[in-house]
């Protein structure tokens, strides 16, 4: 039995861990609350039992396609605004390592409860574990003229809140808090930590598969729109609350249907509102020293757009779309021609769809994470998860190294991704990391400079044995080449040839830690390179040097593309671009298509990559 603020829980002892279930951390989020901020619980009396989950914030439930990959337990109930706590050593003396869990979903579904977030393995390794639910799609991110913005990100401020004022309680430091999200849980991460009422609320934090971001509030005006038009009500706080809970969930779901990371379309997204979250996130942390002595531990899984395509057959029609769909990422990634042909280059097996997922995957993630860890050298650590999953098409995808951070690789909700035979060591490895890092701020490899290492979990060293790096034929524009510097961490650096349609090759030399260049084996399709062995789950060493560099630079070089100097330093923001572009570039892409097969015969995928040039907006 612990106390709380506002009131007392009791929790059991499962294998050796206490744990807390559904205790609440504020009052229920619907009546007059309904789109409001969260308010306190109200306070109880005796003792409240904590033995099983709370109710689960109003969601749809996952596609078909979805649920044969993905669990999404649902708890009925007001009462959603709770929260879970394990702990080895409840009480006030132990002043253990917390870390605070916001769940994936893409802000409209998922859940505290689901199996393979157990907390069980944090705390035994000693670390309290806390997960939180919040407010999901309409009723946490809607915008709407009579409502405050981002009632969901304030739900998991008013946890973290909770947090500092109560863990000490269940054996927790709240001076040793770390923030911890993947996909939409660590875009969440993102807005907390740039977020002036955050300040001193937490001292590390986790961002896997998910970067700080705001989305543009037409873009989420839009969603509510649609809905509105659907439900033929006013786009209105007032009028959403009038309605039947059920109906507005089936309509939410209908409205975004479209709403896959890689095709864009419509969709809910924490907004800049002036208040909690003041800026862009990433810019905060970036160029307005938030967060600023706070230690960040960011990852991607190597194939993450695979859980975005291979359900419903997406990857097969996006490669039959072909040109179309390329110029479709080239509207989502705001970039031209180059980018796309570089992305051929560097995996010349590849077929359209996994150079589009790669780009989406990049433009959205990984250049976000780069420019993160850039900002912060010496306090950032970066990895990759690569192991592939038993399942087939998924390859090493989002959401699959769940269960290995967790150690839940074992239970049936962890094999709908994984499949059945997960690797142990692989697991050890990164649950392991993570408790270091939470212990720490250390999760024992190299912190991010300028020879970007990154941490590969799960599948051979793409750069080699002794980590330095090698060389990839390139064909230059026309068969010349251009040549863009890489800066090695000596300040040494290698050529990159700006990739063509001449045939005429160069090389890229990407930079080792020595600057020293050895062969380097493009991915193919698959996304497995050089000698690996699928059977195994780790091999060291783990740290390669800078594996997405070659994809960054492409990035870099787009800027330079169409001018006669080529020479550029590599950077990790995007390329700016507009509508004009992406507009020119789908255009551009029909016409090729026309000539290629007539016009008669391209109008059914004119019609295809215009939508794709829609959904593509961002």
């Amino acid at each position: 039995m612990v106390g709380t603020p506002y009131g007392a829980v009791r929790g059991r002892y499962e294998r050796g861990v206490a744990v807390f279930r559904g205790i609440p951390y504020a009052a229920p989020p619907f009546g007059p609350r309904r789109f409001r901020p969260p308010e306190p619980p109200e306070p109880w009396d005796g003792v409240r039992d904590a033995g099983a989950f709370g109710p689960t914030a109003p969601k749809p439930p996952y596609s078909e396609a979805f649920a044969q990959y993905l669990s999404d337990p649902v708890v009925p109930g007001d009462d959603c605004l709770n929260l879970n706590v394990w702990t080895p050593s409840p009480g006030p003396s132990a002043r253990l390592p917390v870390i605070v869990w916001l769940h994936g979903g893409a802000l409209t579904r998922g859940s505290s409860g689901v199996p393979v977030y157990d907390g069980q393995h944090f705390a035994r390794d000693g670390v309290v574990f806390v997960s939180i639910n919040h407010r999901l799609g309409v009723e946490g991110y809607g915008l709407f003229p009579d409502a405050p913005a981002n009632p969901g990100l304030r739900d998991q401020l008013a946890a973290l809140e909770w947090v500092h004022r109560s863990v000490r309680a269940f054996g927790g430091d709240p001076d040793r808090v770390t923030l911890a999200g993947q996909s939409a849980g660590a875009i969440g991460v993102g807005a907390l930590i740039a977020a002036p009422q955050a300040q001193g609320l937490f001292r590390r934090a986790v961002l896997q598969s998910g970067p700080p971001e705001a989305f543009e509030r037409d873009k989420v005006r839009r969603m509510v729109r649609r809905m509105a038009t659907r439900l033929k009500i006013p786009a209105t706080a007032e009028a959403f609350a009038a309605v039947d809970r059920d109906l507005l969930l089936r309509t939410q779901a209908d409205a975004g249907r479209l709403s896959s990371p890689v095709l864009g379309g419509p969709a809910f997204g924490i907004v800049v509102d002036g208040d909690v979250v003041p800026r862009d996130p990433l810019e905060a942390l970036i160029e307005g020293g938030a967060a600023d002595g706070a230690d960040l531990l960011l990852g991607w899984t190597r194939d993450e757009y695979r859980l975005w395509l291979v359900p419903g057959g997406l990857l097969e029609r996006v490669d039959r779309l072909g040109p179309v769909a390329l110029a479709g990422a080239m509207a989502r990634c705001h970039c031209g021609h180059e980018v796309p042909r570089g992305y051929r280059v560097l995996h010349p097996e590849s077929g359209t769809a996994d150079i589009v997922g790669q780009m989406v995957t990049d433009h959205l993630l990984r250049l976000p994470l780069h420019r993160l860890a850039d900002a912060r050298p010496g306090r950032a650590y970066v990895y990759e998860f690569a192991w592939p999953s038993l399942r087939p098409g998924l390859g090493a995808c989002h959401a699959l190294e769940l269960g290995f951070v967790f150690g839940t690789g074992d239970t049936p909700e962890s094999a709908k991704l994984a499949g059945e035979g997960a690797p142990h060591d692989l697991a050890d490895a990164m649950h392991g990391a993570w408790v270091r890092f939470a212990r720490t701020g250390d999760p024992g490899w190299q912190p991010w400079d300028a020879t970007h290492p990154v941490r590969i979990f799960g599948d051979v060293d793409a750069l080699g044995e002794s980590g330095e790096a090698g060389a990839i034929d390139v064909p230059g524009e026309g068969g010349e080449s251009g040549v863009i510097d890489v800066p090695g961490e000596g300040g040494e650096t290698g050529a990159i040839d700006a990739p063509g349609e001449g045939g005429e090759t160069g090389a890229i030399d990407a930079p080792g830690r020595s600057g020293k260049t050895s062969g380097l084996d493009a991915p193919g399709r698959s996304g497995r390179t050089g000698d690996t062995d699928s059977g195994r789950a780790v091999r060291e060493p783990y740290t390669a040097y800078g594996p997405r560099d070659a994809e960054m630079a492409l990035w870099a070089t787009a800027a330079a593309a169409e001018r006669p100097a080529r020479a550029v330093v590599l950077r990790s923001e995007p390329v700016p671009g507009g509508r004009a572009t992406r507009g020119t570039e789908l255009r551009s892409a029909v016409r090729r298509l026309r000539r290629a097969r007539g016009a008669e015969g391209a109008e059914g995928t004119e019609e295809a990559g215009g939508g794709a040039g829609r959904t593509g907006r961002r």
